[in-house]
């Protein structure tokens, strides 16, 4: 590994570091984040990582940093390396009956109960109000370009999300699922207004533009 990327690694460690060194008997630390807040179709998945305390995976950074070809690879070695992993998917249906926030939080504490391992602590990437089955949380903006786990946590959440909306494009292909992955762009937009919605799409966040 590079200096500089031992170094840039080091600094995204520091938060869980400084936790582990002032609370000596916590022995696990875990990350949540999610991926498809802002999509117009699709799941919201939130995932729940539990990294090693020494673990230094090169390249694990914030999703939105890393290409979609790295996050495949780093999403393999997020999960060979973690000590537990869980995962929460909210449908579309369910995002338009109880809206996109509480879809969120649902699909965080599915993720927390799917962990084999109980974490002292929960570091999330900026949601308050969650149900975390009594473990201590503490928010943090933009936590997963600041916390290792939060950031192996958005990687899991994206490929995960990603992958799913790979196989709806293979139902749905005039959509071009594959391409944006259900985010608003203006190739998914002018494919809504020629050819409606879709069983995939959420209502709620679509009305502007059937």
């Amino acid at each position: 590994m590079k200096e500089k990327e031992f170094e840039r690694l080091t600094k995204l460690k520091e938060i869980e570091e400084d936790i582990y060194n002032k609370r000596e008997e916590f022995k696990y630390i875990c990350g949540i984040d999610e991926a498809g807040r802002g999509p117009l179709a699709g799941p919201v998945v939130v995932a729940s990582v539990i990294m090693p305390r020494d673990s230094m995976i090169e390249g694990v950074n914030d999703s939105k940093k890393v290409s979609e070809k790295k996050r495949e690879k780093l999403y393999t070695q997020i999960l060979e390396e973690a000590i537990s992993c869980g995962i929460g998917i909210i449908d579309q249906n369910e995002i338009d009956e109880i809206n996109i926030l509480e879809a969120t939080k649902k699909a965080l504490t599915t993720s927390i109960e799917e962990l084999e391992v109980r974490p002292d602590l929960i570091l999330v990437d900026a949601l308050n109000h969650i149900d975390t089955k009594g473990i201590p949380y503490e928010p943090i903006v933009k936590g997963d370009a600041k916390v290792y786990s939060i950031a192996a946590a958005s990687i899991i959440a994206k490929v995960t999300r990603d992958r799913i909306m790979r196989q709806w494009d293979e139902i749905y292909p005039q959509y071009e699922f594959k391409r944006h992955k259900g985010y608003g762009t203006s190739a998914h937009i002018n494919a809504i207004k020629e050819y409606g919605l879709c069983p995939l799409h959420r209502k709620s966040f679509t009305k502007n533009f059937v």
